[in-house]
């Protein structure tokens, strides 16, 4: 299902806070700077991106998130996250993520757990 992995699995991602990212606008809290949901999802993109083309015909799924959130970003403010593969284990891939505001600042950082599924079968288990 994980295609041979030759070079090591890592991508990065760059974003800019939006009023739509904040907080206030994701329900995580009132104040207008980068919510912490949407820093997970962001993460979690970074970690689709790094598998990207090296499924063959499988996809993955997220099953576990550990993410400080250390400093807040305004809106405006870019962001670069980046998420590379630490352990492999059959179709279990863990990845270390961070995230970097434009000033150099590490916005967030922890590790998401994805395990590589066949879509079909995945989705027959819900009905």
């Amino acid at each position: 299902m994980i295609g041979p992995m030759s070079e090591p699995l890592t991508a990065t991602l760059s974003f800019t806070v939006t009023d739509a990212d904040t907080a206030l606008a994701v329900g995580s809290g009132d104040l207008p700077v980068l919510g912490t949901p949407r820093l997970l999802a962001w993460c979690e993109a970074a970690t689709c991106a790094a598998v990207e083309g090296t499924l063959e015909g499988a996809t993955s799924v997220g099953t576990r998130v550990s993410l400080e959130h250390l400093a807040a970003s305004a809106v405006g403010e870019p962001v670069q996250v980046t998420a590379s593969l630490t352990h492999r284990d059959g179709r279990l891939l863990r990845f270390a993520v961070e995230a970097v505001d434009g000033r150099g600042r590490l916005v967030g950082q922890g590790e998401v757990t994805r395990v590589a599924v066949d879509p079909e079968r995945f989705l027959a288990r819900l009905g």
